[in-house]
């Protein structure tokens, strides 16, 4: 089969912040602020300081980066065994390939960039040449290096800490190594330099920081913490003289270097081991990333010394279950992960996510406990439906959680967990082990929910109370566990689906069974498309069908895929149902054919799909992956060929789309990143046909019909003052376009008494209009009147008439030219305006010259003939948009 477009194409991923390697912190010099490199992945992505804003995705490499460093021009980093090079946060500029183990160590050193790989080889590199400059082996069995730093002010030397526990300073020039440390029993974790010369910090194994001069080899203080090897060291450098060390599961402590004791302790700071921190120089803010997928800045500047969170960017800690979107606007997606708790990702902007925290049996007494020992956690959700309809009076969210009977309300305005849990009463007391909720639904109009369990039966709530409503048939609905419920568009009737192999129709407020149906096996799940009535069922066979719910009758049937279907979204036209599958396809199927029109493959299998309710994208989460992948659909804004595919087509493979920077809603341009944008140009006019205005700002023509009242107004209230010496400034001639007087206009001392009809001198715009008397071309006059202001324009075409100097021929002209706009359907509202003033200044002269008045009427029957076109389509337009508002389309 031939590869084709698809219907869909990556776009992006949302909520992928933070991976295990640990961030880079940059200055840059010309901006004048902080930058953060972090790992994402295989690519590298770029945050300002101050606003946590993502102004740079680096190109992906190959694999996933495994180590980064970076120095003042360029980011080092590697994966496997091979080392590259980013510029301008964006594409590899050098390579450099020589090692034959997985790098674990990066240090840049001046001209040269220093890495040591797993299997103990010690490489430093010519930046610019990429040719190794030195390789040192060094013996596993007797230092094997763990961790690499170069002290400040120490000229070509680097300081190597070993597993063994031993430090060495070697020079790299020479090719010696100058001292041995004995170390101090432990292996060596981490090294950092102090804030003063000779003063390193060293973090081992056994949760130990000796804080060393290594000039006179002697130990200057020594801390320990009591949760495991130190995996992060950073000194505080705004005048408080602190160090922050990070820990394996997530927390940090401060101590105080002048006290030498601890200062305080900032338990869960992360929830997996803390990757990076480091303090922003000169600034009480830290900045810490781990694995968690999260980022903070940290700001100390409350009492007791401790941080609290100024900004943070975090997604799912463990992969999303489920997401679906939220509202109509298409603008955010909810997501539930393995992690326990519920998010909303924005489509727009970073800045707009947020968290609505991690389902808990008593809110209360566990955020006494701490995260690590929450036994009040509930287990993740598993569905969950959401209504934006009532969502600011009460929770418009209503979750499942997996193995477990309780469903669970959230609020997305409070973001937070909701009031009511909702469970049939007699579970009150005991919680049954084995009975669990396992499908959900809320109606549109965000007033009730229906749960259904595994037991087969199916209850009502109401959202804003919590009181149970009733439940559906005597005892239960179904024979077999509920597999999908589902309320339609006017909570008219309740479809219900159980493992037996039946789908149900109930009144919703009666709660009579209506219509019941056996399918041809047991459904796995099933999907409304309120708006149009349809339901998809999956089924364990992993085949599809699709039930009209008015007639009640199959009227699609699929053969589905080869594996477990995990989720179905509809596209909001209700045109294709879209499925994804444990085979990892993810298939298009167009209902009014009843085809399959799109397929394609990924990686890693999709767990949850959803489509944006504008239908311009499709989001998919998947096995093992923290992010949500945008995908745009491309039938929107290209042709894409919408005819069933042949029966033996091969999907082809698709990689996940990767990130791509947003633009800041707010955006401080960073020069770095942008490429220079193609400017467009607009021609004069579009059409010959269409009616264009000119782009002329309104003040020079709007106002020309009551320039009397203006200048009225602006009359100076008293006569203006005489400077007291000469001017410092040239003296301008008066217009829109500043131009200096030349300098005999100046002594130039005229009589006061003027007969302007012989002395004025012809103006430019004047001298154009008679030449067009004989040439017929207006265009020259016409860009004359359109660089001049409101004042100008009046002058001169008070000049037009015989008593300002003028003659019949030029008034005549002038008409000609409104005659030329009108016709050529340009500059349109210059044309009226123009002449507005002119018919208002020379209204005698025109009535009393036979000549002009035939030429005005000519001018007036086209008038009308081009307003009546315009008129016409104005009101269609109206006609056609009152429609669309007012009719229930």
């Amino acid at each position: 089969a031939m590869a084709r477009d698809g219907l869909f194409a990556g776009f992006r991923v949302l909520g992928r912040f933070s991976g295990p390697v640990p961030h880079v912190l940059r200055y840059h010099g010309r901006h004048r602020q902080f930058y953060l490199a972090v790992p994402v992945g295989r690519s590298v992505h770029t945050y300002n300081v101050n606003k946590l804003g993502l102004v740079a995705v680096s190109n992906a490499l190959p694999q996933d980066i495994t180590c980064l460093a970076a120095d003042r021009m360029l980011i080092f980093a590697s994966y496997d065994n091979i080392l590259h090079a980013f510029a301008r946060n964006k594409e590899v500029v050098h390579t450099y390939e020589g090692h034959k183990a997985r790098i674990h160590l990066l240090q840049p050193f001046g001209d040269h960039v220093i890495s040591v790989d797993v299997d103990n080889v010690l490489i430093v590199w010519n930046i610019q040449s990429e040719e190794q400059y030195l390789q040192v082996d060094f013996d596993k069995a007797t230092f094997a290096v763990s961790a690499v730093l170069h002290p400040s002010t120490y000229l070509n030397k680097i300081l190597l800490g070993s597993e063994q526990g031993s430090l060495q300073l070697w020079n790299i020039k020479s090719n010696k190594l100058l001292y041995s440390f004995p170390g101090w029993h432990s292996a060596v974790t981490t090294l950092e330099q102090a804030p003063a010369v000779d003063v390193v910090a060293v973090g081992l194994v056994s949760g130990h920081i000796i804080v060393h001069n290594i000039k006179f080899d002697e130990t200057l203080m020594k801390f320990q913490q009591d949760w495991g090897p130190i995996t992060a060291i950073s000194f505080r450098t705004d005048g408080h003289p602190l160090m922050a060390a990070g820990s394996p599961i997530g927390h940090i402590a401060l101590w105080d270097l002048e006290e030498k004791k601890v200062l305080c302790q900032m338990q869960d700071a992360h929830s997996t081991a803390i990757a990076g921190m480091s303090f922003v120089p000169g600034e009480p803010l830290l900045i810490t990333n781990g694995a968690d997928n999260a980022i903070r800045v940290w700001i100390f500047d409350g009492p007791g010394g401790t941080g609290r969170v100024l900004r943070s960017r975090m997604g799912h800690s463990a992969p999303p279950t489920k997401i679906r979107y939220h509202g109509q606007n298409g603008e955010q997606i909810l997501s539930a992960g393995q992690d326990g708790t519920l998010q909303s990702f924005s489509t727009v902007h970073e800045k707009f996510n947020k968290s609505l925290g991690r389902g808990s049996i008593n809110k209360k007494k566990s955020k006494k406990k701490g995260l690590k020992l929450d036994t009040m956690a509930l287990p993740p959700i598993t569905v969950f439906a959401s209504e934006i309809a009532h969502q600011s009076d009460w929770d418009g969210i209503v979750a499942c959680h997996q193995g477990y009977i309780t469903c669970t309300t959230w609020n997305y305005q409070n973001a937070s967990m909701g009031a009511h849990k909702l469970r049939p009463e007699e579970f009150g007391k005991h919680k049954p082990i084995d009975i669990y909720a396992t499908a959900v639904d809320i109606t549109s109009c965000g007033n009730f929910a229906v749960a259904g369990l595994s037991t087969g039966r199916v209850d009502v709530y109401n959202m804003q109370s919590g009181i149970h409503r009733g439940c559906y048939g005597k005892e239960r609905a179904h024979e077999g566990a509920i597999r999908g419920v589902a309320v339609d568009g006017l909570n008219q009737l309740v479809i219900t689906a159980g493992s037996e192999g039946l789908i149900k129709l109930w009144k919703f407020k009666t709660k009579d069974l209506v219509y019941c149906t056996e399918l041809s096996s047991s459904p796995s799940g099933i999907l409304l498309h309120r708006d149009s009535g349809i339901l998809g069922i999956a089924f364990d066979d992993f085949s599809i069908s699709v039930l009209d719910i008015e007639t009640r009758k199959i009227v699609r049937t699929f053969p589905g895929h080869h594996g477990r279907i995990n989720d179905m979204t509809f596209s909001p036209d209700g045109r294709w149902l879209i499925t994804s599958s444990m085979d990892c396809t993810i298939k298009t199927w167009d209902l009014p054919s009843g085809c399959l029109i799109d397929c394609f493959l990924v990686d890693s299998a999709a767990v949850s799909l959803t489509m944006s309710p504008t239908g311009d994208f499709l989001a998919s989460t998947h096995v093992d992956d923290l992010g949500i992948y945008l995908w745009s659909n491309r039938s929107l804004y290209s042709l894409v060929s919408l005819r069933p595919l042949p029966a033996d087509y091969e999907p082809s493979m698709v990689t996940l789309p990767s990130t791509c920077p947003v633009q800041d809603v707010d955006v401080s341009g960073d020069e770095e990143t942008c490429e220079e944008m193609i400017e467009y140009v607009s021609p004069e006019q579009l059409g010959e046909q269409l009616v264009t205005l000119s782009s002329l700002p309104e003040s020079r023509w709007k106002n020309l019909l009551s320039l009397d009242v203006i200048k009225k107004k602006n009359k100076p209230r008293e006569p203006p003052k005489v400077p007291k010496s000469a001017p410092f400034f040239i003296p301008t001639v008066p217009g829109l376009i500043p131009r200096y007087v030349a300098p005999e206009e100046e002594n130039d001392t005229q009589s006061k008494v003027v007969n302007l009809g012989v002395l004025a001198q012809k103006s430019d715009f004047y001298i154009r209009l008679e030449e067009a008397v004989s040439t017929n071309e207006y265009t020259a006059p016409l860009n004359l009147l359109k660089a001049l202001g409101p004042s100008h324009i009046e002058i001169e075409l008070r000049g037009l008439a015989p008593e300002g100097g003028g003659s019949m021929e030029v008034m005549l002209s002038f008409l000609r030219m409104i005659g030329m706009m009108l016709n050529k359907k340009y500059n349109f509202e210059l044309a009226q305006a123009y002449l507005a003033l002119f018919l208002k200044l020379h209204l005698k002269v025109l009535s009393s010259e036979p000549k002009l008045l035939e030429e005005v009427s000519r001018l007036s029957t086209q008038l009308e003939e081009t307003w009546i076109h315009l008129q016409t389509l104005f009101n269609q337009s109206l006609c056609v948009l009152t429609y669309m508002k007012s009719a229930l389309l």
